[in-house]
């Protein structure tokens, strides 16, 4: 099934759609949501993405990465994400939105108008492993040292939303 995302201007009105792929390559302004789950301990959960992702496979990011559809709201959106990817369910809160730029190689871009939710989750998970290779927990201080020593090791998306992240908390 193709996939379609939601191209829009800074100010987030709405210009149409495009499928995801061909929106990646032309690098073009789109929707997208980005969560971070925390468990009881303050440590955030990683996902290591698929083998089989046509870009950034086998690399860490943040909990759920994705772009909502259609008609759906960003937070409509994580929810579902949330339970395609790991199989599970949060209350989510909406922290902050902002827009980056991101080349991922092979030619593709990721250019989005980013909502950033944060949630806790202590539960078990029910990886989709078309999507997800394996979860882990990891402390602030241990993720800046991985990322400092082997930044080729996470999403490029991802470390820069990181670094929005810690300019809000």
């Amino acid at each position: 099934m193709e996939e379609f995302v939601v191209l829009v201007t800074p100010e987030d009105e709405v210009l149409g759609l495009m499928e995801k792929q061909q929106a990646h390559i032309n690098g073009l302004l789109h929707r997208a949501f980005s969560v971070f789950l925390f468990n009881s301990k303050g440590e955030m959960l990683l996902q290591k993405r698929a083998s089989g992702k046509y870009h950034s496979p086998n690399q860490w990011t943040n909990a759920v990465c994705s772009h909502p559809r259609e008609g759906e709201t960003y937070l409509e959106g994580a929810n579902r994400r949330l339970k395609e990817e790991l199989g599970i369910e949060a209350d989510l809160s909406e922290k902050f939105n902002f827009i980056y730029k991101a080349d991922v190689g092979k030619g593709l871009w990721e250019h989005e108008l980013d909502y950033v939710f944060i949630g806790n989750h202590e539960d078990e998970f029910q990886l989709n492993k078309d999507e997800v290779e394996e979860v882990r927990y990891i402390s602030m201080a241990d993720l800046d040292t991985e990322i400092m020593n082997s930044p080729e090791n996470f999403t490029e998306w991802f470390k820069i939303i990181l670094e929005e992240y810690k300019h809000h908390f």
